[in-house]
């Protein structure tokens, strides 16, 4: 394919379609940096081993992978024209959204509960990863439910029709990302502790 080829809107839909691709590949590449750092960090001498995940992210893990399924589905919907139907799967995947939101914070304060902090007397390197790197994910789900206020909000508005979701797609696809993103990181810290 000639990607010099096209309408004016074909290629300016190619582009931004290529920038979405290059923004989650960086964001990769920054996750694929820090978990080499927590492996190789692994060696020292006063790294946890007894430090068990919390059950609210693997609840959380839960949450956000529903969101996945209801997001595509929404978009699946309004592609077809099924408008009613499109509206209450968005509002249901920012409602799983707020929840993987709400048991990640729970899962940061049994993580506290049980004695280990961020920074301080009482902290670990193995602590400061795991915030560290659930945080940043944090950022980036902050920024998908941004996403996913804009898009509902355009749906409202009815900007999206069959054969004019450019935006919603690329919201799903950024939303689908950030889900496997977080598979990756929860099976990440569960096999290597």
């Amino acid at each position: 394919m000639d990607l010099t080829q096209g309408t004016f809107q074909e290629k300016n839909d190619r582009a931004k379609k290529m920038m979405l691709w290059f923004g989650m590949i960086s964001i990769l590449m920054t996750f694929g940096g820090l978990t080499s750092a927590y492996v190789v960090s692994k060696s020292r001498p006063d790294w946890l081993q007894d430090f068990e995940l919390p059950t609210a992210f693997f609840v959380s893990t839960a949450f956000i992978l529903s969101s996945s399924v209801t997001f595509h589905l929404a978009k699946n919907k309004i592609q077809t024209g099924r408008r009613q139907v499109g509206s209450v799967l968005l509002l249901i995947t920012l409602l799983l959204a707020t929840l993987f939101v709400v048991s990640q914070f729970y899962g940061f304060s049994q993580v506290i509960e049980d004695g280990y902090y961020f920074t301080g007397a009482q902290s670990s390197v193995t602590t400061s990863f795991l915030y560290a790197i659930t945080v940043a994910h944090m950022a980036h789900v902050i920024a998908g439910i941004l996403v996913l206020l804009v898009v509902i909000y355009n749906h409202f508005k009815e900007k999206y029709y069959p054969g004019q979701t450019l935006g919603l797609e690329m919201a799903v696809t950024f939303w689908h990302f950030l889900d496997l993103l977080w598979v990756y990181l929860i099976l990440f810290f569960y096999f290597f502790r």
